[in-house]
């Protein structure tokens, strides 16, 4: 091959048409049906609940308990609860809202400071838009570097990794892989730890009241993946440990608690609904509850800790109850993952520039 008088490779007429020097960086959220219709919940859910990561029991006792019964009842009930929490306007989830909006935020605050050669998009474990289909968009744009980033603060492998196997297995056909980097848990990042710290602060300055108490309430997990080795609970743990030493003395009285369990297993200890139910008991009043675990609003923070823990707190003598959204698309978020992609970028950004 001949090199042009700018350093350019000079291809052959007959040479296929290659698309390469750009970055791109992909977020990775969980995942939306596209509607609460019986068939999408019931596509959508198939998806979820087939993950060998999320459910691991054998496939010979598994599939036929879920393709014959629990995929029959179940999408009617989640179907009735995504219809409570749906943005109608849209016709999309809130959490694919949200996501949407995180994307554009990054997006314009990339192309200002990076220029055009960064590509930032978002995707999705289940449903749309897939991985696959992401990955694919951002090689023929011509990223030979991707940065994957699953919007999970702590790692749990039925989260983080198995966003990560559905990334890594669309790599697999390529004959010209892009370089790639995933970004790390950011459970303690300081960044993150203001962040929740903020939403906290803005919220009480809101209320009427004051909460006696503060609940974290992160995703729930078989227990026994914590004896496996999975570090979510730790992460968990760490991360109330961390904003509650942010806040400071008058959030000492502050809970972690475990939501969403699934199935006949012990899980994660306390529930979340469990200790709602025990501190309205005690005569705690008003009762504030966070999700930590969720980078974006969704159906187990909007219909599940909103409603239905809401209403069990109240009809067992609770008062007042707050639930503080996500982060989602605040000002300091997108900030804390810009900030991320950055450090994530070192030495990637210093080539692109040369």
């Amino acid at each position: 091959m001949n090199k042009s008088n700018k350093g350019q490779t000079v291809l052959p007429e007959d040479h296929p048409e290659v698309s390469f020097g750009k970055t791109g960086i992909l977020l990775s959220n969980l995942g939306t049906p596209d509607g609460y219709d019986y068939f999408s919940m019931r596509k959508y859910l198939n998806e979820f609940l087939s993950d060998r990561r999320v459910i691991d029991y054998p496939r010979w006792k598994w599939q036929p308990l879920l393709q014959l019964i629990i995929l029959t009842k179940r999408p009617f009930t989640s179907g009735k609860n995504y219809k409570k929490i749906w943005n109608h306007d849209r016709n999309e989830s809130p959490l694919l809202t949200v996501t949407k909006n995180l994307t554009k935020k990054l997006k314009l605050r990339l192309e200002s400071d990076l220029g055009t050669d960064f590509h930032i998009d978002f995707a999705m474990r289940y449903g749309n838009p897939s991985i696959k289909s992401k990955v694919e968009e951002l090689v023929k744009l011509g990223c030979n570097k991707i940065l994957f980033f699953p919007l999970y603060p702590q790692y749990s492998a039925t989260t983080t990794a198995t966003a990560c196997d559905a990334f890594f297995e669309t790599l697999k056909p390529l004959n010209w892989q892009p370089t790639v980097r995933v970004v790390a848990p950011y459970f303690e990042h300081r960044g993150y730890i203001s962040a929740l710290a903020n939403s906290i602060t803005a919220k009480y300055k809101e209320l009427s009241f004051v909460p006696e108490t503060l609940i974290a309430s992160y995703h729930g997990l078989p227990r026994r993946y914590l004896m496996e080795g999975d570090p979510y609970h730790c992460q968990c743990q760490k991360t109330t440990r961390l904003l509650v030493n942010h806040l400071g003395d008058n959030f000492k009285s502050t809970h972690t608690t475990f939501q969403s369990t699934f199935g006949r297993e012990i899980w994660l200890q306390p529930y979340t609904i469990n200790e709602v139910k025990r501190l309205a008991q005690e005569g705690i009043k008003n009762l504030a509850v966070i999700c930590p675990g969720f980078s974006s609003d969704c159906i187990e923070t909007l219909e599940e800790v909103q409603m239905e823990i809401r209403e069990e707190f109240e009809a067992y003598g609770g008062e007042n109850f707050v639930y503080i959204p996500c982060l989602n698309d605040r000002l300091d978020h997108c900030e804390l993952l810009y900030q991320i992609i950055l450090e994530n970028l070192e030495g990637w950004l210093d080539k692109q520039a040369n």
